[in-house]
């Protein structure tokens, strides 16, 4: 028995020795440049189509917002508007954006090809697919706030010059290397870059086309509720979590590597803070809703994505708590950005100016409270240089198309619904 005793705790000491020499090992063992190249493209595909699975999530929260009237319509612009940021994005995005000269302002004009290298990092075309389904994403802000009265075709036509033009070039700004990357802007998968990008554009549009027919009191009150009622709630609270789900591969897929456990880490704690920020989102919005009697689910919803476009400036540095806040901060101005709204009678069907572009400030300017390397003069800076430019030069466009083409339907097509005058498809067969 002694001797059996003497050979156990030989070879348990043995294994502890060879398994300690073997964590040694590991700890300072790193992949091969190859090996990292695999695992940083592999990253850049699952997150990519993580957030193009956003756009099912935008088409289900849309087509449950709008009255049944007008659903075929949201879908046909969602399927639309994607394929629109694709085309255009590989026609001249994404050298507008990544063409730019170190602390420059635009770059250039002409169609994105494939140059993979292994010592780049990554393949470029996992690049090209990652950054792309992010263009699209601040298209399809625009899509809900503008619908049930803009026509479908000028809304294309706005896709693409969003898509092809406005967006890239303040994307470059930051992750091309541009004039703000220079100056210490910090947007870490795009807060102010790609939510209000989106939230501005969607501003400016609303304030052209106008609300829709009968949605205000003269007293800039929200009109009684039955005749703008929500398609479907079951459709906006799966959408909202379609959405939720994309965004954890459009925070954690802007970390921009995994060929490293400090990567690894780093998106794990990424992935922890963007659910707790909706988690914050949600419950804020809530609570303060209940404040006025009811506790409003749409007020619900949309402040979780408030919640998450707060945390996408900086999902990486906040503790736990502090993303909780965060989020918080970002469901309260969703609802008070919703009556802001109703006040100034701007109609956003969807409400994604108050969750996209208001909570998207509002994560901008409280990166530097987690991050020290940013500061809030370069914030405030980036925060007003990228919604003015989006939102004078998206006016200037929906007012020069108001003027030539047309946006908005007639009024006898607008009571009809947008699925009657514009594709023909009736979504519901029974309608409000």
């Amino acid at each position: 028995m002694t001797k059996l005793i003497k050979r156990t705790s030989a070879f348990l000491l043995s294994l502890i020795f060879l398994l300690n020499m073997s964590s040694a090992g590991m700890a300072e063992t790193t992949v091969s440049a190859e090996v990292g190249f695999i695992f940083n493209t592999l990253l850049f595909l699952i997150c990519g189509f993580l957030v193009m699975f956003m756009a099912a999530g935008f088409a289900m929260l849309e087509s449950g917002m709008v009255t049944s009237k007008s659903v075929s319509v949201i879908c046909a612009k969602n399927i639309g508007l994607f394929s629109i940021a694709a085309i255009m994005f590989w026609l001249v995005g994404y050298n507008l954006a990544y063409g730019i000269p170190e602390g420059g302002y635009i770059g250039k004009f002409i169609p994105w090809s494939d140059a993979s290298k292994i010592d780049t990092g990554y393949a470029d075309g996992s690049d090209w697919y990652f950054q792309m389904v992010f263009c699209a994403t601040t298209v399809s802000i625009v899509s809900g706030t503008l619908a049930e009265r803009i026509k479908l075709w000028p809304f294309f036509l706005f896709a693409a010059i969003l898509a092809g033009i406005i967006y890239p070039i303040v994307m470059g700004w930051q992750w091309g290397g541009g004039w703000l990357a220079a100056a210490g802007f910090s947007d870490f998968a795009g807060s102010t870059l790609v939510h209000s990008t989106g939230g501005a554009a969607a501003l400016a549009g609303a304030m052209i086309l106008g609300p829709r027919l009968g949605r205000f009191t003269k007293k800039g009150e929200a009109a009684p509720l039955k005749p703008f009622a929500a398609s479907s709630i079951p459709l906006v609270t799966l959408g909202v979590f379609v959405l939720w789900l994309g965004w954890f591969g459009f925070n954690g897929g802007s970390q921009l590597a995994m060929g490293t456990a400090d990567d690894a880490i780093a998106v794990s704690k990424i992935f922890i803070n963007t659910l707790l920020a909706g988690a914050g989102g949600v419950m804020a919005a809530g609570a303060v809703t209940r404040l006025s009697g009811k506790t409003d689910v749409v007020q619900m919803l949309n402040g979780c994505i408030g919640g998450l476009v707060a945390i996408t400036a900086e999902p990486l540095m906040p503790s736990p708590l502090a993303a909780i806040l965060i989020g918080a901060v970002g469901g309260v101005i969703v609802v008070y950005g919703t009556k802001l709204l109703f006040s100034l009678k701007i109609d956003d069907v969807v409400g994604a100016i108050p969750a996209h572009l208001f909570a998207g400030i509002w994560g901008t300017l409280i990166v530097p409270a987690t991050n020290t390397g940013a500061n809030f003069g370069t914030q405030l800076l980036g925060v007003i240089a990228i919604n003015v430019f989006v939102f004078v030069v998206a006016l200037i466009v929906w007012s020069a198309m108001k003027a030539t083409m047309g946006i908005r339907l007639s009024k006898e097509a607008e009571m009809k619904g947008t699925d009657v005058s514009e594709t023909g498809v009736i979504a519901y067969s029974i309608r409000d």
